[in-house]
């Protein structure tokens, strides 16, 4: 049994680069074969990159997310061209748009989520998609300028009928910790119904830490209690779901 976790926060988790490895050397322990680095600025995402580099397992991804529309950096266009010729770099982002946290104003993140999705379409990368509140402005974008190699909608929040119409897309779906809540019923149904293909998990550490693991700071160690609650789910044995999820990720990334 072997778990992707294809979005996590490691700068986030620990500032300190050996505390940042230990959590990685953690993760495989746990059978966790790779995640995806994800950082929210450009700022962070060198840094990062930096810190871990010589972690053969961990992928990366680079973009500017909505939280940061209102100062990407000077050049940001010019770096993301730069950092995405680095190894391992697996996809563009995540970007997205948020309006719960009002980032900026509407115009500008659209602007700047737009400008990513030609990016990625030009380098022949895959998105990953932040989605808070926005979710009819996305898709809109998304049916005109998602980029051939196709996206996530990272951190899923929305409904079954939500993501009926993703799904039309060339899009993936991936589950937080988020999906362990015994509320949060919208998402359970969207994980019974959706094709099992199209899905994967992720911790995005350090938020959305899994209910079993309640009052503790998420880690991509604590991913296997999210696959298991999709077994549960879905009514199939751990080890089956693990190892679907796993494939659909390979699958995605094209690793």
């Amino acid at each position: 049994m072997k778990f992707f976790d294809t979005h996590a926060h490691i700068g986030l988790i620990n500032e300190d680069p050996i505390e940042q490895l230990i959590i990685i050397q953690e993760a495989k322990h746990e059978k966790v074969e790779h995640i995806v680095s994800i950082c929210n600025s450009l700022h962070d995402f060198f840094i990062v990159y930096e810190n871990i580099k010589t972690a053969a397992n961990i992928y990366h991804s680079i973009g500017v997310s909505p939280s940061e529309v209102a100062h990407p950096g000077k050049e940001w266009e010019q770096k993301i061209d730069h950092g995405v010729k680095f190894d391992r770099i697996i996809a563009i982002g995540e970007i997205g748009l948020d309006y719960y946290r009002k980032f900026g104003d509407k115009k500008s993140q659209i602007e700047l989520f737009i400008k990513q999705l030609e990016m990625a379409q030009q380098y022949d990368l895959p998105v990953i998609i932040h989605n808070r509140e926005a979710g009819t402005d996305v898709l809109e974008i998304l049916r005109q300028k998602l980029p051939p190699k196709g996206g996530i909608l990272h951190c899923f929040s929305e409904d079954w009928e939500y993501a009926k119409k993703a799904l039309e897309l060339n899009l993936f779906i991936s589950f937080a910790g988020n999906v362990t809540y015994r509320n949060a019923k919208n998402l359970h149904d969207t994980v019974r119904n959706m094709p099992f293909d199209r899905m994967l998990i992720e911790t995005e550490s350090p938020f959305m830490v899994p209910s079993e693991y309640k009052g503790k700071r998420n880690k991509p160690a604590y991913i296997h209690s999210i696959a298991q609650f999709i077994a549960e789910l879905r009514e199939i044995e751990t080890e089956e779901a693990a190892d679907t999820l796993f494939k659909n990720s390979l699958d995605f990334f094209g690793i």
